[in-house]
């Protein structure tokens, strides 16, 4: 198969052991009082480190109105949600024009607003261009019913998140139309990046909405670690952090028509809260997408629990800019203690790090390392992978992220410390067996 598509099926024959593998652990989950043989899991991408503030809001102020038991104002989201998702967003993502709540669809996760779009956007068989390393959940959302071929860029060792990777963006859709056919039909970007952990740089958004605009592709921009952004403060070498910039606040005149800029958010991440399960669609001058959306967000209905809990929480202006404050904190120094014990044991990770949830880390370059005196082959990803399995650790690996490099794996380190260092001896065990 050529490297600059990929069948959907067969993503989703690659990703489907990881899957009933991440359940595996959900299902068994270390304590060290408790259930010490457990898994420890620093693969999925929940932020831990907040979850008594949260719920400490939400239990002072609950109290159920008789609408939560109701269908509520319909399947793309109530007025009231709408309304506190429209405020909370002009507070904090800066757009140039303020998002109006007849802007916003509500859906039950940003999984579902992503197939959403790519239905929207694409007929079966045509292309959604998604640079490599990506989220590996994008892959089935955008192919398993919309049907779309992804279109996965490969950047030959530039930066993804830079000016110079605009143009590998270009030759893959060229690549993939002229061998195909088809068109593509849109860019799909996590900003900030999932597994980089870094924000895209304004004159990067532009250039890349300029392409766009060449070939009429939509862009979706998912921000749904918008305000997961802090400090780091233990790199100092690689790519200079830059701040978060949403695709709302950019000035689209002259660049690219505003009809084909689409922004996602959810609870899930910021907020800590996947298990609220509310995610949006914001497009703010494409009223034929909401139509076309109308009927099928029926199968994307949020729960009027989750709709009240969420407005709840974000009209809360004073509680949501604290709550935002210590998280930032909180991540920065969960980052730097991860990187720490990392540098130690002589462990590589990507630098320059200052957003979401996430480390990079070439664990396959410090198994050779350490198993100098075997014959590992070309690839030794899938070797680590056993190896972590067996000492009950889980990682997301780099092969299910689209990984260009061998042996490169994503850490979420958004646990409190004593996970953190129990997840740290057992990867440090799996390396050296």
């Amino acid at each position: 198969m050529p490297p600059s598509t990929m069948s959907q099926r067969a993503q989703e024959a690659t990703t489907s052991g990881s899957k009933n593998l991440m359940w595996d652990v959900v299902n068994d989950p270390w304590c060290k009082s408790t259930n010490p043989n457990g898994f420890v899991n620093v693969g999925l991408a929940e932020n831990m480190l907040m979850h008594d503030k949260l719920l400490e809001a939400i239990n002072t102020k609950l109290e159920l109105p008789s609408k939560w038991l109701t269908y509520n104002d319909g399947p793309s989201g109530s007025t009231r949600t709408k309304n506190a998702v429209s405020n909370f967003v002009n507070r904090h993502f800066h757009p140039i024009n303020p998002v109006q709540p007849d802007q916003v669809l509500v859906t039950n996760g940003v999984s579902s607003a992503i197939e959403h779009l790519s239905w929207a956007f694409a007929d079966s068989g045509e292309g959604m261009l998604l640079g490599r390393p990506y989220y590996g959940t994008f892959i089935p959302d955008i192919s398993s019913r919309p049907e779309t071929n992804v279109v996965p860029v490969g950047f030959q060792g530039c930066d993804p998140l830079s000016i110079e990777a605009v143009e590998k963006y270009e030759e893959a859709l060229l690549e993939f139309q002229n061998r195909t056919g088809r068109k593509v039909r849109a860019l799909m970007l996590c900003h900030p990046h999932n597994p980089l952990g870094r924000c895209y740089p304004r004159e990067v958004l532009i250039q890349l909405m300029r392409l766009c605009q060449k070939y009429r592709m939509h862009l979706i921009s998912d921000e749904i670690y918008a305000l997961s952004t802090w400090e780091n403060t233990v790199d100092h070498e690689g790519p200079s952090p830059v701040e978060f910039v949403s695709a709302l606040s950019i000035p689209l005149t002259g660049i690219i028509d505003p009809e084909l800029v689409h922004v996602l958010w959810g609870m899930s991440k910021d907020f800590g809260a996947n298990g609220l399960r509310l995610g949006v669609i914001i497009s703010q001058a494409n009223r034929d997408l909401h139509a076309a959306l109308k009927n099928p967000t029926l199968y994307s209905y949020p729960s009027a629990a989750t709709e009240y809990l969420t407005s709840l929480v974000l009209e809360d202006h004073e509680f949501t800019d604290r709550y935002i404050q210590m998280n930032q904190r909180r991540l920065s120094e969960s980052y730097a203690f991860v990187v720490q014990g990392l540098r130690e044991h002589g462990i590589e990770h990507a630098p320059g790090c200052n957003a979401a949830f996430f480390l990079w880390v070439n664990l396959g370059k410090k198994y050779r390392e350490l198993h100098s005196e075997e014959d590992l082959g070309t690839e030794v990803s899938d070797r680590v992978m056993q190896k972590l399995v067996e000492k009950k650790v889980f990682l997301a690996s780099g092969p299910l992220f689209g990984s260009e490099d061998d042996g490169w794996f994503r850490i979420v380190f958004t646990h409190p410390q004593e996970h953190l260092e129990e997840a740290l001896r057992r990867i440090l065990d799996a390396l050296r067996d």
